[in-house]
């Protein structure tokens, strides 16, 4: 594959990463398997990854700043949180074998699935929150920082839904606080791939520019077209999240 046709590749392949994961997540489906397939070995591909997603997930982050959906400041416990999990969790994946999350994680994932379909207003409008904001980005902040630092796959979707379960949020503002805590999570896994050596700048950069196009298309549609939007586009990248999750396992 010639230079150009392969970074042309690498660039739509962010693109379209972008423009899902900014509305509902999982936009690692299409990114990490195209970094395997141009023939990086795993360690490289991750890190990688991590340098491309950053601008994904910065970029909507802005536009829901931007928006008003987010305010930086009432986040800030999660932010801090989210990065001490996200640090440790990237400190252990490299001394631990993930298998075990590899096989408990697609159920979890089904389970939010399900919740989902059987609570249609789910996600609607704010309702009462359940936590304090500060035990919640505690608890759920190292938690799926962690997560998302030691495996990965599906924190988008666990994030949102804690949000509205723990917080009262609603799909959208919701959908806005997960890019600020992947966005987190993404920059601290990435100074630690960093360190390792881990990290192509020229493919992850011309991944990035196209992550950070698709992502401030994607968040703005969030922005207009609401929850009934995001819901349905949600449901399904949880869904193939979790088929590719049980595929792997089994095959």
């Amino acid at each position: 594959m010639s230079a150009i046709l392969l970074l042309s590749l690498l660039f739509i392949s962010g693109l379209i990463a972008g423009l899902v994961d900014a509305i509902a997540g999982g936009g690692g489906l299409i990114t990490i398997p195209v970094l395997l397939g141009i023939g990086l070995p795993p360690q490289l591909a991750l890190g990688t990854n991590k340098l491309q997603s950053s601008f994904g997930s910065g970029s909507a982050m802005l536009t829901f700043v931007r928006s008003g959906t987010v305010t930086l400041r009432n986040c800030s416990e999660g932010i801090v949180c989210t990065a001490l999990g996200a640090g440790f969790g990237s400190c252990t994946v490299q001394l631990l074998d993930p298998g075990v999350l590899r096989h408990i994680i697609p159920w979890l994932l089904l389970t939010i699935v399900l919740y989902t379909l059987l609570t249609p207003r789910l996600g609607r409008e704010d309702i009462h929150p359940r936590m304090t904001k500060a035990w919640f980005y505690l608890l759920a902040g190292i938690a799926l920082g962690f997560y998302d630092g030691f495996f990965g796959p599906g924190t988008g979707s666990f994030w949102v839904m804690a949000l509205m379960l723990g917080l009262g949020f609603n799909m959208i503002k919701a959908t806005g606080y997960t890019k600020v805590m992947n966005f987190t999570s993404n920059i601290t896994s990435l100074g630690m791939f960093m360190i390792g050596g881990s990290v192509l700048w020229r493919e992850g950069l011309i991944m990035g520019t196209g992550q950070f196009i698709g992502a401030r298309l994607g968040s703005h549609l969030v922005v207009m077209r609401g929850s009934r939007f995001v819901r349905p586009v949600f449901i399904t990248m949880v869904l193939l999240i979790t088929i590719k999750l049980i595929w792997q396992n089994y095959h």
